[in-house]
């Protein structure tokens, strides 16, 4: 009995065989495709953006020619977009708590349409720039309400990957308008412009078809008490039963709904106007909600500070003081710029989910304010030559693909993806159009300045200033951005405030060397 009883100790005690089941790595949460055909239909609208960047800086070398205008003219026609889209941006925020994510969508399209049309039928430059108006306020519209819907369809697993695409779109667009540039170029000059711009009603129209296949923000939903329907989207939007349910009770609990309720429909107190909103994002607003505020408006502020905008609709200038002087060409190579930006966007998505978004953002800037400084480098050169350096002239195109591949697989998808999910739900949509309007406010001042601080500076001069502003950028996120990969949008609120993210990183170090 003894014997047997050493025996099976013995066997207890020797490694258990292990099956081909036991070798199987965790499976990795199925992407939804649901989420994802939501997200890429909803970001589509940004389209609308990178179409009117792209196609207005080949369009404005005819314009100038048929309309006979100044530089100064040219810098204000480029630029004052930007700043009407602040309009469009404070609107969306009220509109989208009011009307829902999805019809904001619609709406933009709508005014896009109206712009488009009359830019094409512009006669004369004040028509021009009433076109130019309206077409601002739709961009506003897109770019503000396209990230914070994505946000609130996308899963947190997925929602660096889905939420980028916001940025893919705006790079799609600037290729198209690349191409529209170029597919135009060979009609008459009065003609060939107005359709550059007028085709621009194409897409609008498009998405705007199709947006009507999307469902509303599961997030709004509760906002507004329709509960049943929230679960209903939830359902199609999760990779499970499980998670669907988990994902409401959180936001149940944001929006002060006890997670017990189970009803259909319940009563949501209402904001004043939203007056208690403001108070709460800028007068009055928590530690933790400070910082995320600061985080958005300033991760905004250095993506348009960094002379991305100079690079997108100047890039023929750009080229012609480099060294290429055929129109033809400087098209074609503007093409190339739009063709490299789209790619290098595309990769972006695979990385977001995967590397975070902290090690892409300072990675991604560390290479642009390396690009920046040598294509200043090789400008300046070129400036201060009496001949032709041709090693110099594809040094200089070299780093203007490199810095806007740099840009678009680090800080430019990174900007919509981290501003859109950072902030409380209830200050989401007002928070977002902040950050959108002061990104729109220093893209006009860098493209209503680039043309004149290149006379001032030399064009090598403002390329060592972007690069000094960059450089700014990097200690600005280092310190103040936490990583926010693989958090719920609930869940937030514990990284920001008080720098919390950094010293329980400098206490946990303290505690090891102890």
């Amino acid at each position: 009995m003894a014997d047997r009883e050493v025996e099976n100790n013995a066997i207890s005690d020797q490694p258990q065989i292990s099956t081909i089941v036991d070798f199987d790595p965790p499976k990795k949460p199925k992407r939804n495709m649901y989420a994802i055909a939501c997200s890429v239909l909803a970001s589509m609208t940004s389209v609308l953006l990178g179409y009117d960047f792209g196609v207005i800086s080949g369009a404005i070398i005819y314009i100038k020619e048929d309309l006979k205008i100044t530089d100064v003219e040219v810098e204000i026609l480029v630029g004052i977009l930007n700043l009407h889209c602040l309009i469009g941006s404070f609107a969306a925020g009220r509109t989208s708590d009011w009307i829902g994510r999805r019809y904001t969508i619609m709406v933009a399209q709508v005014i896009f349409f109206v712009g488009a049309i009359l830019m094409g039928l512009a006669t004369n430059y004040a028509f021009l720039m009433v076109g130019r108006f309206v077409v601002g306020v739709a961009v506003g519209f897109g770019l503000m309400i396209a990230p914070v819907y994505t946000a609130e369809v996308s899963p947190a697993s997925s929602r660096g990957f889905l939420t980028s695409f916001t940025e893919v779109f705006i790079n799609g667009g600037i290729l198209l308008g690349y191409v529209s540039n170029y597919a135009f170029s060979k009609l008459p000059t009065h003609l060939g412009w107005r359709l550059m711009l007028g085709a621009g009603a194409i897409p609008a129209v498009i998405i705007g078809l199709v947006v009507l296949a999307l469902p509303e923000s599961p997030r709004w939903l509760v906002m507004q008490g329709r509960l049943g329907d929230a679960k209903q989207v939830l359902a199609k939007i999760s990779a499970s039963k499980e998670e669907a349910e988990i994902r409401l009770a959180d936001i149940k609990r944001v929006a002060g709904i006890s997670e017990d309720c189970t009803d259909d429909v319940v009563l949501v107190p209402k904001q004043n106007h939203g007056e208690d909103v403001w108070k709460d994002l800028v007068l009055h607003p928590t530690a933790s909600v400070r910082h995320a505020l600061i985080a958005a408006v300033g991760i905004h502020f250095f993506q348009q500070s960094s002379g991305i905008d100079s690079v997108v609709l100047y890039s023929p200038r750009i080229f012609e003081k480099a060294g290429i002087t055929s129109t033809n060409d400087k098209l074609l190579a503007t093409v190339a710029v739009g063709f490299t930006k789209t790619i290098f966007i595309l990769v972006a998505t695979f990385l977001l989910d995967r590397i975070g978004r902290r090690p892409l953002l300072l990675t991604s800037v560390a290479g642009m304010i390396l690009s920046l400084a040598t294509l200043a480098i090789g400008l300046t050169i070129i400036d201060h030559s009496d001949q032709k350096l041709t090693w110099a002239v594809a040094l200089c195109i070299a780093m203007v693909l490199a810095y806007v591949a740099i840009y678009s697989i680090g800080l430019g998808p990174i900007t919509w993806v981290y501003s859109s999910e950072i902030l409380p739900l209830r200050l989401r949509a007002q928070g977002v159009s902040i950050g959108v309007a002061v990104s729109r406010l220093t893209s006009a001042a860098i493209s209503m300045t680039f043309l004149t601080l290149s006379k001032g500076i030399t064009i090598g001069g403002a390329f060592f200033l972007y690069a000094s502003i960059a450089t700014l950028s990097w200690f600005f996120f280092y310190f103040m951005l936490p990583e926010t990969q693989d958090r719920t949008l609930e869940g937030m609120e514990g990284l920001f405030g008080n720098f919390g993210w950094k010293l329980t990183k400098f206490r946990k170090k303290n505690d090891e060397v102890t």
